[in-house]
């Protein structure tokens, strides 16, 4: 295990998955501009380094993300145009790999989006999710209002943002919005063993198979079906490439091994 600490992060690198820990507790991992950068900083890390496949992104404390820090904002007299840049949400999205959000309790507002941009989400009995944008007087930016509605429903997802109640973790479980509701002791030893399945598949696989779902879901489906086909002959391809040099490479090892002895 390699571990990095930033003031507002933690990056544990492990055996072909790392997991990304928001550390700010005592204010609910609140997305201080400094964590946010910091954020980036380690998603541009694992992102450029080829052992890390799989991503596990978590909170530490008793919530997963309370969203930005409301007091930060209100000093800065709340300066939108630099809030709704989500640096964040690309980041992500330069990781080919999955992510795994592991929701430790609270993820509220711009925590919630941040759980969204996740491919998969475990949470913790204590999980609960909320929107309060409408409450604050803003509109989300990072892709709430445009996933939430695809996850759980489009009538569901009107009372979630006009309402701003928390959707507790049984209920976004039942919604499709969690893949499964394990005790606070479980969720990261689930979050590990899933990641570590996923570590297993074939890597240049794995990494075409997100591109290929999510892309592939804002098709029609008559346009999607041969995509995909096109793809599955594209790695198909690639498979047998590298099969072949790694072939070669044990002829070669094998020569050099008897001309040795």
């Amino acid at each position: 295990c390699w571990e990095t600490t930033m003031d507002n992060v933690l990056l544990e690198k492990h055996d072909g998955y790392a997991i990304l820990t928001l550390n700010r507790p005592a204010q609910m991992n609140a997305l201080s501009r400094a964590l946010r950068h910091e954020l980036v900083v380690a998603l541009d890390d694992c992102s450029a380094d080829p052992g890390v496949r799989v991503l596990i992104l978590t909170g530490n404390g008793r919530a997963f993300c309370a969203g930005f820090d409301l007091q930060e904002l209100a000093e800065s007299a709340g300066d939108a145009s630099q809030e709704a840049d989500n640096a964040i949400a690309r980041a992500m999205e330069r990781f080919e790999g999955p992510i795994i959000g592991a929701i430790n309790g609270h993820a509220i507002t711009g925590g919630f989006e941040l759980a969204l941009a996740c491919d998969v989400l475990i949470g913790s009995d204590s999980a609960r999710f909320a929107d309060t944008h409408a409450r604050v007087g803003i509109l989300p930016g990072w892709g709430l209002s445009q996933k939430l509605s695809r996850l759980i429903g489009l009538s569901r997802a009107k009372e979630v943002h006009f309402t701003g109640a928390p959707v507790f973790a049984q209920q976004a479980y039942e919604w499709g919005l969690l893949n499964h509701v394990v005790s606070e002791e479980d969720l990261l030893p689930r979050a590990v063993d899933m990641a570590q399945k996923m570590v297993a598949c074939v890597p240049h696989v794995l990494r075409a198979y997100k591109p290929l779902i999510d892309q592939g879901y804002s098709m029609p489906l008559d346009e999607a079906l041969p995509w995909e086909e096109a793809q599955a002959i594209a790695s198909a391809q690639q498979t047998m490439a590298d099969m072949i040099a790694k072939r070669k490479d044990d002829v070669f090892a094998k020569g050099r091994s008897e001309k040795d002895e």
